[in-house]
């Protein structure tokens, strides 16, 4: 199946990311596109994406496996699940589908360029333990590298970092070597991440302090599912669990959703009250009750409550208030307090990568993402046969690989079908003096990654064809029924086939 020529070798689909959402991506292909060969290509040294970049302890996910999984995989473990449990799923749907011949590790991508006359991609990679140029041309596209860069994350400046005595790092180049048994150590950030490192170092060291900026919304609970142990005493099949507890939290997670919206004050009590049930009114109040409404930025899932039960028993200790600087033993908040520390860890988020930071040419002119307008957040004008897998923030990032699986399948069919080998989407004339705004609503979704970088994701319109909307629960239905030969898909290339010459 693949072709080779003296400059490039050639694939029917380059896949751009072993991650969740490649290894996803490339089983739909597989299953629903049997003929057609394809690649997987990834910076890394492994499969895994985020669960193999982060080392640090305890790292596990943030959402439920029920649907952070695949649909077509059941999980069988708990709820939340370490990074070792979902690498261990991935390595099985890797093995059980023989997609390990199709995936190159350690293979960095630079660049993209489409020629119009050979409506192809050519893609230039780097492998990284030789330095080595490698050419590849493919038909199409499909970019699920993930939305941050692994090899480094974002970390701010403040006054005094140069002067501090003891060690920073970011948890995500968290060092292997590290000791930090009886340390004083502050964790900067009120995220998912900060949440699973304080609770799970905090027996070890000396005393583990949380500083955050402010509150953040979470949900602590216990980590499993009764309605899974008791389908499970039943003897039910694991498809079948899978699938109705599946479907039971995706009902839950669109009522709370649609409550946040409808009753915002309801929905933020019913998250206030689960964790002062651990923390009491006292602690909550001052650092656990957050000034938005809830599901403007992520809200956490805390298995067992971890993290509060290790402020309750003192071993871990928080700190609201901004950074006024560091200081040769910690830091100072801008409320005079001061927070003693050996190891501070820079738990502040990620540096966002968009479309990988590959530079893309069209036909030789260098095509910027911020100038393109999205269709449905996955495809942009002007980016010919490709589409980028960004999933859900209030939802499993995996249900969307899940439903443009099943997009892209179709599409390819459909471009056979007609008998054309390129598709690109345009704004149609009737659509083009709608006002176009950012990728992001902030007034709906602002986390710090975003805000910082929204002028460089592409632009989105005040239709919806032309927004991602961030809802599973409306993209569900829409996704399956897009009429492909809409007026927003342009197809050129034509090729003759016996279908497109009945089809005349």
């Amino acid at each position: 199946m693949v072709e080779k020529t003296a400059l490039a070798e050639h694939f029917d689909v380059l896949i751009v990311g072993a991650g969740i959402s490649g290894i996803g991506s490339a089983w739909h292909l597989q299953q629903k596109q049997p003929g057609r060969s394809f690649v997987i290509l990834d910076s890394l040294d492994h499969f895994g994406g985020t669960w193999w970049t982060h080392k640090y302890p305890g790292i596990r996910s943030d959402s439920d496996l029920f649907t952070f999984g695949y649909q077509f995989k059941p999980w069988t473990g708990t709820p939340i699940a370490t990074a070792e449990a979902i690498l261990d799923y991935m390595g099985e749907v890797i093995e059980e589908n023989d997609l390990v011949r199709h995936i190159r590790y350690g293979h960095r991508i630079t660049d993209a360029s489409w020629s119009s006359e050979t409506n192809l991609w050519t893609v230039t990679a780097t492998r990284i333990a030789t330095g080595e140029t490698l050419l590849f041309t493919t038909n199409f596209l499909w970019m699920c590298q993930g939305y941050y860069r692994h090899d480094e994350g974002y970390t701010p400046r403040w006054e005094g970092m140069e002067n501090f005595e003891g060690t920073i790092i970011h948890p995500q180049t968290w060092p292997k070597d590290l000791d930090y048994t009886g340390k004083k150590v502050a964790v900067i950030g009120s995220g998912a991440t900060a949440a699973t490192v304080v609770p799970n170092i905090a027996d070890a060291v000396e005393h583990v302090t949380m500083v955050q900026r402010s509150p953040t919304y979470f949900v602590p609970g216990r980590n499993a599912d009764d309605l899974a142990d008791t389908l499970r005493d039943l003897q039910v099949d694991e498809a079948w669990i899978h699938e109705i507890v599946r479907r039971s939290r995706l009902k839950m997670g669109r009522d709370f959703t649609q409550l946040t919206f409808a009753d915002p004050e309801a929905a933020r009590m019913e998250l206030l009250n689960g964790v002062t049930a651990f923390v009491g009114e006292e602690v909550t109040a001052k650092h656990f009750t957050p000034s938005y409404r809830p599901w403007r930025q992520r809200i956490a899932f805390v298995p067992d409550g971890d993290l509060f039960e290790k402020v309750k028993a003192g071993k871990a200790s928080v700190a609201t208030g901004a950074i006024e600087r560091f200081t040769p033993k910690g830091l100072k908040l801008d409320n005079g307090e001061e927070i003693e520390a050996d190891i501070i860890v820079t738990a502040t988020g990620f540096d966002l990568s968009v479309l990988g930071d590959i530079a893309f040419t069209v036909d030789g002119k260098r095509v910027d993402p911020a100038d393109t307008v999205t269709y449905r957040g996955m495809m942009f004008t002007g980016l010919p046969n490709l589409v980028w897998v960004f999933g859900y923030f209030r939802a499993s990032w995996t249900l969307r690989v899940d439903i443009l699986g099943d997009f892209v399948c179709r599409l390819l069919t459909h471009m056979d079908e007609k008998g054309v080998r390129k598709v690109v989407v345009a704004v149609p004339p009737e659509d083009e003096g709608m006002a176009l705004g950012p990728w992001m609503d902030p007034d709906d979704f602002n986390p710090g990654y975003l805000m910082r970088s929204m002028d460089r994701m592409p632009r989105a319109g005040a239709k919806p064809e032309w927004r991602h909307s961030q809802d599973y629960w409306i993209e569900k239905d829409v996704l399956p029924a897009i009429d492909l030969d809409a007026p927003e898909f342009i197809y050129e290339g034509r090729i003759a086939t016996a279908k497109a010459i009945a089809a005349e």
